[in-house]
């Protein structure tokens, strides 16, 4: 709301003192102008009647001078001078002295002399250098109620006047004599004071009027949008941005206050963002900090694992040569023992299958711990999953799983190298245990697709009895150090390291799940055809 006692500082209090003032001075003009141009009219119409009096006066003395009836005149002068406005009558003859007066003798007081001044008027004699060049004039005289208007014009010679035979001038003489009279200026003193009254009054009343309505006018349609805009502009710097202006005008006021609402609402989206933003932002860091916590345990971890994997290809290298031996001499001994004692024989089989099956075992460990060479060369998938599964059946951790192999016959080759694809097998079937909880049953399905693109593929599937993967989590398992395994059991390197294979070789990996259904992985290599041999230079070159 607008303060009074900031008006003055205020847009619509400096237009009201603006247009006051100007009203004020306006007014004052007008005022002023109408009260002199009133008077004027006033004098004016007093002069007329002077005049029209001093017609009268004229055509009396006329007749009385023509009749004889100097009495009579006189007795006329007398009752026109009693007139309301009429003051005094006097004529004064060509020589300047005064002949009648309407007056008392001894009693007349000068036109403008106070009442209580008691010494005896005795009219002036009206001098000219020639009273016939006397021209009819009237002035104002005195002050307060002895004010006065005096009106001096000459009584002229006329034809009857000097035609006549009692006549005492001749023809020559154009003026007789001169007459003067005097009005009383009080009513139009106090007609003009009451309109000097009316006007002050009237003026203030319509100054008074005009202000309140230019206030009314002003604070509706300047101050209280200004104050509106005002706090809202205060609310804008608390940023408390959800209060809209409410100024529901067409003009420029109204125009504001929909351009700073726009403002608002932009500001409000600009901070709902920037909070979401700095939310995500901060959300994002802890992601990225727990990733990156994860992926520094996962490479100590993965140091860890390719440590103990050399170490793993040393004991197994070393073991190697005792199983040889061990094989070697129960061989021999079972060739000593005669065929007779077959219990024994049968013994010294079991040694020796079991040795050569250790053997077989650790056979596979050092070829895979050697696969860190690159080699591209024709493999056939079915024959890789057999001796992958070999390898690790007798591991513990499958000891409770059922192996279900659907292996198509008759699949052409892949080009590739074996180490990296059997990399591939191993961890479908490691991520299969884990999530199995190392029981249930794993299903391999191999099979050659129908051709796309002038190419056909071969399709691996491995199939589980886990509990499935999240549909949230499908678009993320080969998402580089991802894991839905708990802290510590996993490194989220597996899938991602098995998808970069499968696509180095132009092939495709995908996965499927239902909860609770288990999951269905498709690893896809593209088939080696006839008038390949280019491709596979390329490939070996790489």
């Amino acid at each position: 709301m607008v303060k009074f006692s900031n008006l003055s500082h205020s847009l619509a209090g400096k237009l009201i003192i603006a247009i006051g003032s100007l009203m004020v001075l306006g007014s004052l003009a007008f005022g002023t102008l109408f009260i002199h141009f009133e008077q004027r009219q006033l004098v004016e119409n007093l002069v007329n009647y002077a005049s029209s009096l001093a017609d009268l006066v004229n055509r009396s003395i006329q007749y009385g001078m023509l009749s004889g009836r100097r009495d009579l005149m006189r007795q006329d002068l007398q009752m026109i001078s009693e007139g309301k406005r009429v003051r005094f009558i006097r004529i004064y003859g060509p020589d300047g002295k005064l002949r009648f007066s309407s007056e008392a003798p001894g009693v007349a007081k000068a036109p403008g002399a106070s009442k209580t001044q008691g010494a005896p008027y005795e009219p002036p004699a009206i001098r000219v250098k020639d009273i016939n060049a006397l021209a009819t004039t009237h002035s104002i005289v005195g002050a307060g109620a002895q004010k006065t208007l005096l009106y001096i014009t000459p009584i002229k010679n006329g034809p009857r006047c000097h035609a006549a035979a009692c006549h005492f001038h001749g023809k020559g003489n154009n003026v007789l004599g001169v007459l003067e009279e005097g009005f009383y200026t009080k009513d139009v003193d106090r007609v003009v004071s009451d309109n000097k009254i009316g006007t002050a009054l009237i003026g203030g009343l319509f100054i008074l009027v005009i202000s309140a309505s230019l206030f009314i006018i002003l604070y509706r349609l300047v101050s209280k949008p200004v104050a509106l805009l005002e706090d809202g502009m205060k609310r804008v710097a608390d940023c408390e941005l959800d209060e809209p202006i409410d100024i529901n005008t067409r003009d420029e006021m109204g125009l504001l206050a929909r351009t700073f609402n726009s403002m608002m609402q932009d500001l409000k989206l600009y901070r709902e963002s920037r909070d979401h933003w700095a939310h995500n932002l901060e959300e994002e860091i802890k992601r990225k900090t727990g990733e990156m916590m994860r992926t520094q345990e996962s490479l100590i971890n993965t140091e860890k694992l390719a440590s103990l994997g050399r170490m793993s290809a040393g004991i197994a290298h070393e073991l190697n040569s005792p199983l040889t031996g061990i094989i070697t001499f129960a061989h021999l001994l079972r060739n000593r023992v005669p065929d007779s004692d077959a219990e024994a024989r049968e013994d010294l089989q079991v040694v020796i299958d079991q040795a050569e099956r250790c053997a077989k075992i650790i056979k596979g460990l050092l070829g895979f711990s050697r696969g860190a060479g690159f080699e591209m060369t024709q493999i056939g998938l079915n024959t890789l999953l057999e001796s992958t599964i070999s390898m690790i059946s007798h591991q513990s951790r499958f000891y409770n799983i059922k192996f279900d192999l659907r292996l198509s016959p008759g699949l052409p080759p892949v080009f590739a190298d074996p180490n990296q694809i059997q990399q591939v097998f191993l961890n479908m079937l490691m991520n299969a245990s884990d999530a199995m909880d190392q029981k249930g049953f794993i299903t391999i399905t191999t099979r050659l697709l129908p051709a796309e693109d002038g190419r056909r593929m071969i399709e691996t599937e491995f199939t589980d009895t886990g509990p499935g993967i999240a549909e949230a989590d499908l678009l993320k398992i080969f998402e580089p150090f991802f894991t839905t395994k708990p802290v510590g059991q996993g490194t989220g390197l597996g899938l991602s390291v098995s998808y970069g294979i499968i696509k180095k070789y132009g092939g495709d990996i995908l996965a499927k799940s239902v909860p609770g259904q288990g999951a269905i992985f498709l690893i896809r290599l593209p088939a080696r055809e006839k008038g390949d041999e280019d491709a596979d230079e390329k490939h070996s070159g790489d």
